[in-house]
């Protein structure tokens, strides 16, 4: 069977360039060397996306937004990646159906399949500003949301789903596995991610029908995970164990992971990479709930008039932030106060960031905090640095990686994430560069390419990276930034 580290090994267009003994660029070219290297002069840009007949979905609001940008991108290159990316997740991902009355709508990740609540969210997310343009795409987004309510009453520990009772690759998991569950990875913000979402369609679109009584009852799912795993009760009923010869695949302590001292924070057993925490209290996942557990909070509130479920999570989520407070602003000996990556409670702190969202570096994109607030600016200044272990430098760029692919390895969503952070237009000129130039010749984002050779990458098909690329130019175009986009 093949696996996801499989998948990252040998995928699309690095399977075809090892067959073909060359690059991915000359593979895609037809195994022609382009004039003056790896990505100067090629000519005629060959769209990356399938046949019309071929896409899952296809969007008038979205081939719109498509041709309007790429009038107004005179970079050739970035205009032919943002075509062949920001549609990537209606492309290829998604499948649409009816079901009882309802759209429920299946999102895979790409080279994976299985739909990550987490991925899911995150994919669609950029097409919900445009629903109300475009009746179709809408209830298909509504269809995500319903399709994540069931998901979290399947296994609220979960943090992937198959299409059926299809039985997973990780079947074999020490943990409770049940049918529909692809992993059973407990990850805080699988639980945040559809609330995110549904909070935001709501928001645009001032539809409330996806706030069920189905919504309702996953809504008080979160909340009791989010208390269960404040571990004041002793451990709580989520454990896992793999077997495996990766380290971070599995949890130590018979599948508890870390001790953690329940000063009031929510342990998350691994990170959104899927990497298993070194302390169980991962700090932007803790601030991502109590985003979250407030947006729960205004729904219930508003939508269903329950004011005393509202008062729980709004309590919950304050406790969390005073937590957060107290044990997660810690003074590093170089940058002052400083928000670390993780904590146990007992005193530990990790120095470091990962390149997935959340992170401590995406923390204003997912508004969790204040871009301006100075412990955030401290520690973006110490992540992105030689002083986070997972930071890396090289010829052909610098970011953020992490365990889960290893040394020399930066995640293009790192980048990503640091120009929707930044407030310097040098800075975010910079980011664009890298983008644009370290697609390894694809046309594609990717999970992460080697620091000193693009063509060294990972996962030629990553439906969330694609989509953020494309979420990342549509922002600056709207923030009147096309000189900059223009003038790289």
């Amino acid at each position: 069977m093949v696996t996801r580290r499989d998948f990252i090994k040998k995928s699309g267009l690095a399977i075809a360039a090892a067959a073909m003994g060359t690059s991915p660029l000359k593979a895609m070219m037809g195994n022609k060397e382009p004039r003056g290297g790896i990505l100067a002069d090629v000519e005629g840009y060959v769209s990356q996306r399938p046949k019309l007949e071929e896409r899952h979905f296809t969007s008038k609001a979205v081939e719109e937004v498509i041709a309007a940008t790429k009038k107004k991108l005179k970079d050739p290159k970035l205009a032919w990646m943002f075509e062949n990316c920001f549609p990537n997740t209606l492309d290829t991902t998604v499948s649409f159906q009816m079901i009882n009355g309802k759209p429920d709508t299946f999102v895979i990740t790409g080279d994976i399949d299985a739909m990550w609540l987490r991925d899911s969210g995150a994919q669609v997310w950029p097409y919900v500003a445009l629903c109300k343009k475009d009746e179709p795409l809408r209830l298909l987004i509504a269809g995500v949301i319903n399709r994540q309510t069931k998901l979290i009453q399947i296994d609220r520990y979960a943090n992937a789903f198959t299409h059926g009772a299809e039985s997973s690759e990780w079947a074999t998991d020490l943990t409770e596995m049940k049918p529909y569950v692809h992993e059973r990875k407990w990850e805080i913000d699988s639980l945040c991610y559809p609330i995110r979402l549904a909070h935001h369609y709501w928001k645009t679109t001032g539809d409330s029908s996806v706030f069920d009584e189905e919504w309702r009852k996953s809504m008080r799912l979160v909340l009791q995970t989010f208390k269960e795993q404040q571990r004041k009760e002793g451990t709580g009923p989520y454990r896992f164990q793999r077997k495996t010869e990766r380290q971070l695949d599995t949890l130590n302590n018979d599948g508890w992971g870390n001790p953690v001292n329940p000063v009031g924070l929510i342990v998350s057993s691994f990170r959104p990479s899927d990497d298993a925490t070194t302390f169980g209290f991962l700090i932007p996942s803790n601030f991502f709930a109590v985003a979250s557990l407030k947006q729960v909070a205004e729904i219930s509130d508003k939508v269903h008039g329950d004011s005393d479920f509202a008062s729980q999570c709004m309590a919950l989520a304050d406790e969390v932030q005073a937590a957060i407070n107290r044990y997660a602003i810690v003074n590093h000996p170089k940058y002052g106060k400083v928000y670390p990556f993780e904590v146990d409670g007992f005193g530990n702190n990790y120095f470091m960031d990962d390149a997935n969202v959340p992170s401590l570096l995406a923390m204003p994109y997912l508004k969790t905090v204040s871009v301006n607030d100075p412990v955030y600016q401290n520690t973006r200044r110490m992540i992105w640095s030689q002083d986070n272990p997972y930071f890396f430098k090289g010829k052909a760029g610098e970011g953020i990686g992490g365990p889960h692919i290893g040394y020399d390895m930066i995640w293009p969503m790192s980048i990503i994430m640091r120009a929707f952070t930044s407030t310097n237009d040098g800075e975010i000129r910079q980011c664009l560069r890298m983008l644009r130039d370290t697609d390894g010749g694809t046309g594609k984002m990717h999970e992460s390419f080697h620091k000193d050779n693009p063509v060294k990458f990972t996962r030629s098909w990553f439906a969330w990276a694609n989509t953020l690329f494309g979420e990342l130019i549509v922002h600056l175009v709207e923030e009147k930034k096309i000189s900059l986009l223009n003038n790289l």
